[in-house]
């Protein structure tokens, strides 16, 4: 009963014998090995992209904050949710990789509105040198509330952006997640709705530890490849990154995983609701924001359940008062370990 993080999961088999069929020989470092070449056109070709440039790196905030400094000048600003990760989970990553560049928080909650976003636009460049110039626009897919931009929200986004003539990052830490939901090809969820650039998450779903980078727009490539070595994020060993992200998208297993990670928390999900639970929101991907008694989360607690509780604390004298709880499904979770832990309700 594993619910505190998709980080907490194990590698997916498929994935750990591709980076053991690695293992074997020699293979040119720094990224020349023969499966990034795999790699560079799986990506391609599964987001009918033929000339975008692939890149790996370990971390996902690796890779939002290098992919987010070759689009932000240390005079300007990051337009993001109030909730991003790199708002309040890269410690300051982004604007350390960027020379000093601020993150301007788009007024709402989870997910940003078109509104909103031209909003918090139209407010800097007001005070000439004084102020911090506009610069990229993040967006989080799937949301770290759990939430899911649909493909006309995600174009009307882009699309005020294009209008400021602004670059658009997506941060996908769970990009498969969201892309099962809304049932899309990527190439719709991406450069084809106005993304420049795409940090592709595979830790979160079966992957050891690997995020590629995907550049739609060919200008910044040169750029990403000098910050990545200066930040020390390039591998030498780069064919155990690169035969991480093969297994991950050979036969579509990528795409499998987050289905049956959605289709996990789809069930807990419905659980809940059936217990009486409540919703800080609503879910669409593999996380859960659920509220409910503290005698029930002291149950679970003592019957080996791990996950976070949001709002309140554990211990409390009256066992009646409900508090919040963050639960996130992995791969790896199945129907029987989803009922296990609704039974204790």
């Amino acid at each position: 009963m594993i619910f505190a993080s998709d980080n907490a999961g194990p590698v997916h088999p498929q994935i750990m014998e591709r980076v053991i069929a690695a293992n074997d020989g020699y293979a040119m470092s720094y990224g020349a090995d023969p499966i990034m070449d795999e790699v560079r056109q799986a990506i391609r070709t599964q987001f009918e992209a033929p000339e975008a440039a692939v890149y790996l790196v370990a971390t996902g905030t690796a890779a939002n904050a290098l992919s987010l400094a070759c689009y932000a000048q240390p005079w300007q600003t990051v337009f993001c949710s109030p909730v991003a990760h790199i708002q309040e989970d890269e410690c300051n990553a982004p604007e350390f990789y960027s020379g000093g560049a601020k993150l301007t928080l788009v007024p709402g909650g989870d997910t940003m509105t078109p509104a909103a976003l031209r909003g918090a636009i139209a407010a800097q460049e007001v005070r000439g040198v004084h102020g911090p110039q506009r610069g990229p626009v993040s967006i989080t897919q799937a949301s770290e509330r759990g939430g899911v931009y649909d493909l006309r929200t995600l174009k009307d986004l882009t699309a005020v952006a294009k209008d400021y003539d602004l670059p658009v990052h997506m941060d996908g830490a769970r990009f498969a997640n969201a892309l099962v939901a809304l049932g899309c090809t990527p190439a719709e969820m991406t450069w084809r709705a106005g993304v420049d650039v795409l940090c592709l998450g595979g830790t979160k779903n079966g992957c050891m530890g690997v995020e590629a980078v995907v550049f739609f727009d060919p200008d910044k490539v040169w750029e990403f490849e000098l910050r990545r070595k200066r930040a020390a994020h390039l591998f030498s060993k780069h064919r155990y990154l690169s035969a991480q992200m093969a297994g991950y998208l050979e036969n579509g297993l990528w795409l499998e995983l987050a289905e049956q990670t959605n289709d996990a928390a789809a069930r807990l999900a419905a659980g809940l609701r059936d217990a009486g639970a409540d919703f800080l929101h609503e879910p669409q991907a593999n996380m859960i924001f659920a509220s409910f008694p503290r005698a029930t989360h002291q149950r679970l607690h003592e019957a080996g359940a791990k996950y976070y509780i949001w709002e309140g604390t554990l211990d409390g004298t009256d066992p009646d008062e409900t508090l919040a709880a963050r639960l996130v499904c992995d791969w790896s979770c199945t129907p029987a370990q989803v009922d296990q832990f609704l039974s204790l309700f």
